[in-house]
Order: structure tokens, then C-alpha cells, then sequence
């Protein structure tokens, strides 16, 4: 064996061991960003109260009508397909109205908006924290979904996710609006 070939191949084992660890590097780099999968977020953008009518005799009697638009946040490199889900809003952890958010799908690195009607009533619940809230005025909701569903990579890696929505916000009985909405 002459001195050039042992030349050539530690030539070729330093290319073949230079290309390993780029593809290793560029594997884990993947691994890291493209492949970690998050859990949607689910939010109320706007609300509007559409219709309102109280009751005169029960100062607690009210009835709304609520035009919201959700949005989902879909970070990930694959769509999110979220199956049918209810919204239910709450006064004090009583429940006030439910709406339902039809199954779907968010495309990967999207969002997804659309309007949601809610019928709200108070003639369910009854409380002095409720009489408080209508005899000040402003009336204090919260909201609650969870949107079950997989995210779906590249065809092949299907990963179980939920997006949660937590939202507070207040209803000025006044002049009808939705004030001081908060996601989180």
C-alpha cells in the first residue's frame, strides 16, 4: 500500500465523519423547532351585545344576546383538527349560557376566526352577588372552553393537544357593552 492511498482514506473517513455530524446537527435543529408541538390558543377576540332585555319585576331578570368572535392560534408545523366543543358562560361559577363550537380544523401556522352567537340568561341563578353586580351596574362574566383535539405533522405524526380559553369581562348594563375583556 503506497502513502497516497492511507492519505485518501483518511481523507474520505474525515468527509463521511464531517457529514454525520452535520446531519446530526441538522436533525436535532428539526427535532428542536419544527417537531415540538404546542397546544393551540383559543381566545375571545371582540364581543358585542347584540340584544338585551331585563325583566321589571325581578331587578335580576336579564337576558342578552352575545356576538363573539373566537380565534384559534395554531403555532404548529402541522394543522390542528379539534373536535366539537361548548362554551359556557359563567357568573360566580354559575352557569348563564352555552354555545356550541362546531369540530374543524386550523391549518399549521394560522389563525382561524369566526363568530360564535350565546344566549345569556339570569333567570336560572339567583344570589346576592348577582344583585349586587345588576344593582352596580356592571354585570361580571367569565368564559369557559376547551377545544380537544390532534395536531397533525406531515401526515404521519398525529399528537393529542387541548386549547383551553379562560376569558373575564364585564357587561356596563348601562350603555350595553362588553368592557375590560381578558384571555388568558
Amino acid at each position: 500500500m503506497s502513502k497516497g492511498e492511507g492519505r485518501s482514506r483518511k481523507k474520505c473517513l474525515a468527509y463521511v465523519a464531517a457529514f454525520i455530524v452535520f446531519q446530526t446537527a441538522i436533525i436535532l435543529v428539526f427535532a428542536l423547532t419544527v417537531m415540538k408541538i404546542k397546544s393551540p390558543k383559543v381566545r375571545f377576540n371582540a364581543m358585542v351585545v347584540e340584544s338585551f332585555s331585563s325583566n321589571n319585576n325581578t331587578a335580576t331578570s336579564i337576558n342578552m344576546k352575545l356576538l363573539a368572535q373566537l380565534t384559534i392560534k395554531n403555532t404548529n408545523f402541522g394543522h390542528f383538527k379539534y373536535d366539537e366543543s361548548t362554551l359556557v358562560i359563567l357568573h360566580n361559577g354559575m352557569p348563564l349560557g352555552e354555545a356550541l363550537i362546531p369540530r374543524g380544523r386550523t391549518k399549521a401556522r394560522k389563525t382561524q376566526r369566526f363568530n360564535i352567537n350565546v344566549d345569556v340568561s339570569t333567570d336560572r341563578v339567583s344570589g346576592s352577588n348577582l344583585e349586587n353586580d345588576v344593582n352596580s351596574g356592571i354585570l361580571r362574566l367569565t368564559s369557559q372552553a376547551k377545544l380537544n383535539g390532534k395536531v397533525h405533522l406531515m401526515k404521519i405524526i398525529k399528537k393529542k393537544k387541548s386549547g383551553e380559553m379562560n376569558c373575564d369581562w364585564n357587561v356596563n348594563l348601562g350603555s350595553r357593552q362588553v368592557e375590560n375583556l381578558r384571555c388568558n
